[in-house]
């Protein structure tokens, strides 16, 4: 074999491996790469109609990136929704991610009864891709309990909406966002929290 075959290989186990992503971002950036690959390799060897699928689906990728690294900040794709603790749906939620929240939010226990947590949905059109709950704290704390991202958009930052961009905190007079105690992997320093202790936490402008 090769080295030009070995570039063959390579770009076809790229695709099959985009292909187990559940990322959406990383699937297209992967697939992308793939179909770069194997451009050149089937230029290289005269296999024109796979060059010709290849720019295809190198096409349809670009346009899929382009779009969602587009809208990763837009507050018109991204919304939050405020529910209630005992909402039937966030319950649902919860139990469907159950497994995946523990791995990140280890330390979360969920009591739907607690009338002093507060819950938000982040959702692109009528697609879940974040739950936050969280609670008061005296001197004008917002404890986050949960912070979670679905895994089709963890390469997203979708906790902006419910932080930075909405008045869902300072409106009810918090001064601070303290990030959830035990949270895997955090992402808060891309968000503009800074580092205390064993958490991040957040100093919000005061309301008007």
């Amino acid at each position: 074999m090769n080295w030009l075959e070995l570039v063959g290989w390579a770009g076809s186990a790229l695709l099959v491996w985009s292909l187990l992503q559940t990322r959406i971002l990383r699937l297209r950036a992967l697939n992308l790469v793939g179909c770069l690959i194997l451009i050149g390799y089937n230029a290289a060897v005269h296999v024109w109609p796979m060059v010709g699928l290849n720019v295809v689906l190198a096409v349809i990728n670009v346009w899929y990136l382009r779009g969602m690294l587009a809208t990763r900040h837009d507050e018109e794709t991204y919304q939050v929704v405020e529910v209630g603790t005992d909402d039937a749906f966030l319950a649902h939620t919860l139990r469907v991610h159950a497994a995946d929240i523990a791995r990140f939010n280890p330390d979360f226990r969920w009591e739907p009864a607690d009338g002093h947590r507060s819950a938000f949905l982040v959702v692109r059109a009528d697609e879940v891709v974040g739950v936050v709950v969280s609670h008061a704290e005296a001197g004008g704390i917002a404890q986050i309990d949960l912070d979670y991202v679905t895994q089709r958009f963890r390469d997203f930052t979708p906790g902006e909406f419910v932080y930075r961009r909405s008045s869902l905190f300072t409106d009810r007079g918090f001064r601070r966002v303290v990030s959830p105690p035990g949270m895997v992997a955090p992402y808060y320093h891309r968000l503009g929290f800074r580092p205390e202790g064993d958490a991040y936490v957040l100093d919000l402008p005061a309301s008007a």
